[in-house]
């Protein structure tokens, strides 16, 4: 008998509510997350959407989806171009220098590869043909070698930023052109001089606007129609909307049957950007702060929601990681020390209730926020059980095991090495301590906390339970 997979909510920007996924093919989702514009190293902002849609990727294959998850490379741009001018070097090596920094980057918050990672320059056969279907179709025109949508054409044009065609006109959010039939008409092919990249096309020598890249590599790689796309919320309009109106017109069927957009991070309540000075890398972050710390950061949230990056919060997310590794360690320690015995029936139920608390968190739109407080009632009560001497191996592996499946999922506890451990000696210090706390027995736990010290650690109870703080 075929197991019903678990279905989760999903904010779906095109509808303005939450709604339950149903996937095109039961069993199966297809992702496709617009990826980076590989002309400079990429910033915080950026780092959201990488951190927050490889969770949802991990937690859908969790539940047990086979997903296929797409993210391209926007390797053909204009900004590429002014920068490899003044790198002094080619357009195309400047792309392939900042595909390899993002991925450091990505690797450094343990976002898994995409099954898939389309380049633009790869697509220009299928760019081409995309476009000259619009041509045919009567929604695109050529006009002095350039190509340009015939928004107006397109009637549900807006349907995703609910804005209407005389909101854009009025709100003068368009160029200009005398070229083009109409100032709502965007590019879809730009023509080049012979010294600038370009491509052949039966329009001219050129390149493709930025629109109609993503509309045809997502085409190829997961159909005509895609479960759900991804993208920062900057990129609603005009970027996905165009992408809309493009691949529908094409195909006429949706494009994307959920939208999902993370909110913006601001920088002490203001929007990062260079000329202000409040503009910051990830890999210059991660070398203050660490890879992990910033990823934790993406997700302590929830995705939709703005946030404010600040040291003080960085600082929290830090101190949430030790509490998290805190837990791993002493674990680790206790399981070695443990005797063997049946699990407790109502650890066992305590163990079911966090997982499905964290289940119920994460089918709530991904909400992260939730489920890291799932997780957290989860070390408390593993701490507990660590420092008591009763408690056998294999309960203590359950719960290892479930603690590790749960983090795993949000990208967790993969950056501290085995020499960052807490030593074995101080972990059985505050274990002791702990029973002795358990017993009411405060001279004994002073005594063991001064030892604590002495070895170089700080110990302290907070509300998700013991931490052991290595002295600076």
């Amino acid at each position: 008998m075929e197991r019903k997979l678990k279905k989760m909510k999903i904010y779906n920007t095109l509808t303005g509510q939450k709604e339950e996924f149903v996937p095109i093919e039961e069993g199966k989702a297809g992702i496709y997350v617009c990826g980076p514009t590989v002309y400079n190293y990429i910033h915080i902002g950026n780092a959201r959407p990488v951190c927050v849609f490889d969770v949802l990727r991990r937690y859908l294959e969790f539940i047990g989806y086979k997903v296929k998850f797409i993210q391209n490379y926007t390797d053909v741009n204009d900004k590429i171009i002014r920068q490899a001018k003044a790198e002094n070097s080619t357009p195309e090596e400047t792309a392939l220098k900042y595909i390899g920094e993002y991925e450091k980057d990505a690797r450094g918050l343990n976002v898994r590869p995409a099954d898939v990672h389309p380049k633009v320059s790869l697509y220009m056969d299928k760019i081409i043909e995309l476009i000259s279907t619009l041509v045919e179709k009567g929604y695109a025109y050529e006009s002095n070698g350039d190509v340009y949508y015939r928004t107006r054409k397109f009637k549900d044009y807006g349907k995703l930023s609910k804005q209407s065609l005389d909101d854009l006109i009025a709100g003068a959010r368009v160029e200009v052109s005398e070229i083009k039939e109409d100032p709502l008409d965007f590019a879809l092919w730009k023509s080049a001089g012979a010294d600038e990249q370009h491509w052949d096309s039966p329009w001219s020598k050129g390149r493709p606007g930025w629109h109609i890249e993503c509309s045809a590599m997502a085409k190829d790689c997961l159909g005509d129609t895609i479960d759900i796309h991804c993208g920062g919320k900057d990129l609603v309009f005009p970027h996905h909307e165009n992408e809309i109106a493009q691949s529908e017109a094409a195909t006429g069927k949706p494009f994307a049957h959920y939208w999902m957009h993370n909110g913006h991070i601001n920088i002490d309540n203001k929007k990062m950007s260079k000329s202000a000075g409040n503009f910051f890398l990830t890999k210059d972050a991660a070398a203050k702060y660490g890879y992990e710390t910033i990823r934790y950061l993406m997700i302590q949230a929830h995705y939709r929601m703005p946030m404010n990056y600040t040291a003080e919060l960085l600082e929290s997310c830090r101190a949430s990681l030790d509490r998290l590794y805190n837990c791993k360690n002493t674990l680790k320690r206790a399981i070695a020390n443990a005797g063997s015995g049946e699990p407790d029936t109502k650890a066992l139920e305590m163990f079911s209730s966090r997982k499905q608390q964290f289940i119920d968190a994460m089918d709530d739109d991904l909400n992260t926020a939730d489920a890291l407080t799932a997780v957290f009632e989860l070390v408390r009560s593993l701490n507990t059980m660590c420092a008591d001497p009763s408690v056998s191996k294999e309960q203590l592996e359950a719960g290892s095991e479930l603690f590790g499946s749960l983090t795993d999922v949000l990208g967790l506890l993969y950056e501290r090495k085995d020499d960052e451990e807490i030593p074995a000696e101080v972990t059985e210090l505050v274990n002791k301590r702990q029973e002795a706390r358990k017993l009411r027995d405060f001279a004994l736990a002073d005594k063991l906390r001064d030892e604590i010290a002495a070895l170089g650690y700080t110990v302290k109870e907070t509300r998700q339970g013991t931490e052991i703080i290595k002295n600076s």
